[in-house]
């Protein structure tokens, strides 16, 4: 999650992406870097024990979301950013 803001900050569009049992903390780190509208994709928990053909299988449906994101389709909480996310998070 850190990582996606701060390359957004740096205006490097970037899509932030984890597991579902990490929603909770993913949230917590926008709100500690002042962005608690950041979107990011979430996959399904646990990968640590997958394949990469499972881990392909299962990210595969989350690509939409991150051309969603990435392509400035996004609610009003990420206007800003880069492409539209830019602005939030430098000011600019």
């Amino acid at each position: 999650m850190a990582d996606g803001i701060v390359l957004e900050r740096a205006g490097v569009p970037a899509v932030s992406i984890c597991t579902d049992a990490f929603v909770v903390p993913a949230r917590a780190m926008a709100d500690l870097y002042g962005v608690p509208g950041f979107e990011f994709v979430t996959i399904p928990h646990p990968i640590a024990s997958l394949s990469p053909a499972q881990i392909e299988a299962g990210v595969h449906p989350a690509l939409a979301e991150v051309v969603r994101i990435l392509t400035g389709d996004r609610p009003e909480t990420d206007a800003g950013l880069a492409g539209d996310r830019r602005g939030r998070l430098t000011g600019a």
